[in-house]
């Protein structure tokens, strides 16, 4: 699965890192790019600072295919993220003409004043495009590849669906699960040896317990479903014995 392109996510806010407020945009992004043939491989959160946020993105955006990021584009003094988006790409960010129409026209509709703190949602780096927002208008951006979105999930779930067809993904990412009521130590040597023959797959091993008794779940994942169901079979017999 290595000729897969690679995403990242950077989630910003302190409301996350106090434990306020709990990130749910991780795991529907997740699945998304699962879907989508780009799965995620990294994920970091950081604080409501300008050079945090600026040292993640460059970090990000050169290990990475695409980097998506939720929170911090609101109308408030702590909503930081477009500012530092446009510092750690090194140009300038301005009201940009189509964004300000965009939101005088939602705010004429809702017969809300589109004051000062409202129009700081169209302030956009040069040369990104807009994401579509259904949802409250205020649009994300895209520079390079990183997707800047918001961090109100129904509107994080909107920009993802807007900035998906436009991303180029690899074959999808399928996966199967073999559910034992055995301990991972029981299973290991043997599920291990199975992985080793299977190199194009990735087989993890993910332990719960059920009435005080321990289990796991087997799950192989890969792009070619026939190599899939052969190496589930495989599985499925080794411990079925």
């Amino acid at each position: 699965m290595s000729d897969h392109p690679k995403a990242a996510m950077l989630v910003i806010g302190d409301e996350i890192l106090s434990g306020r407020t709990r990130d749910s945009n991780m795991y529907f992004l997740a699945n998304a790019l699962t879907e989508h043939g780009l799965p995620l491989s990294e994920v970091r959160v950081v604080s409501d600072d300008h050079a945090a946020i600026v040292a993640a993105v460059n970090a990000l955006r050169v290990a990475h295919d695409q980097v998506f990021t939720s929170g911090g584009i609101g109308p408030t003094h702590d909503d930081i993220t477009a500012d530092a988006i446009a510092s750690a790409f090194g140009v300038a960010i301005t009201h940009r003409a189509d964004a300000m129409a965009l939101l005088q026209a939602h705010y004429e509709r809702a017969q809300l004043p589109f004051n000062e703190a409202r129009q700081r949602m169209a302030r956009i780096p040069d040369g990104a495009l807009l994401i579509d927002n259904p949802i409250s208008t205020a649009p994300g951006f895209s520079l390079g590849n990183v997707h800047v979105m918001a961090g109100v999930p129904k509107i994080f779930e909107a920009m993802v669906a807007s900035v998906l067809p436009r991303l180029v993904g690899g074959p999808a990412l399928l996966s199967q699960t073999l559910r034992l009521m055995r301990g991972e130590g029981e299973i290991a040597a043997d599920f291990g040896a199975l992985a080793a023959e299977y190199p194009a797959l990735s087989m993890g091993s993910y332990p719960f317990t059920l009435n005080g008794a321990y289990g796991t779940n087997l799950v192989i994942r890969g792009t070619d479903e026939a190599m899939l169901t052969q190496a589930m079979a495989r599985l499925t017999r080794l411990f079925a014995e």
